[in-house]
């Protein structure tokens, strides 16, 4: 029953978008559990560190926060980008194809537009950057004001310093618009 006839152009978008928006809905689903899974990382690691007296523990939450962070920060270009992607160029062409009066995929646009989104765009990027920036410095600091400080691991927290203020200049702080 398949023949190059029922093989449009419109279709293999419309098979082209499927797919974009499952990997959409997939790398929101895993971005946000990054943001769980760090804040429950770093509060068991708080704990343990408390608990066992071991202040030098809290220098793997700066760790931890830089590699889930930057995995945050890929998924969420991603997610952006499919979203861009489909806006900017799938619902356009689909739109022509079609001779659509109007956008399609409209939801692409609309969502953008709607009341609050400004406010709560902040309010993400204000977690975003205490689960990925304060939290982990305040372990640092944390950890530098304790007893233990040794050369070697005030060393590797002034490392981690330096690559967590690199990451607040080239992405932490970058909402996804």
């Amino acid at each position: 029953m398949t023949s190059t006839d029922d093989v449009t152009e419109s279709k293999i978008l419309l098979a082209e978008y499927d797919r974009l928006k499952e990997e959409q809905k997939t790398r929101i689903g895993f971005r946000d559990n990054l943001l769980y899974f760090t804040l429950a990382a770093a509060t068991a690691i708080v704990a343990i560190s408390a608990q066992s007296g071991q202040p030098q523990l809290l220098l793997s939450i700066p760790a931890i926060c830089l590699i889930l962070g930057w995995t945050y920060l890929v998924n969420d270009e991603k997610i952006s980008a499919i979203g861009c992607y489909v806006r900017d160029r799938l619902g356009p062409r689909l739109g022509e194809l079609t001779s659509a009066h109007g956008a399609v995929f409209g939801w692409e646009i609309y969502h953008r537009n709607v009341a609050g989104r400004t406010v709560r765009k902040r309010l993400q990027t204000a977690v975003d950057l205490f689960a990925y920036l304060v939290l982990p410095m305040v372990c640092t600091t944390a950890f530098w004001c304790s007893p233990v400080v040794q050369p070697l691991l005030l060393l590797a927290s002034l490392v981690q310093t330096f690559a967590l203020a690199g990451g607040l200049f080239t992405g932490f702080h970058q909402p996804a618009l």
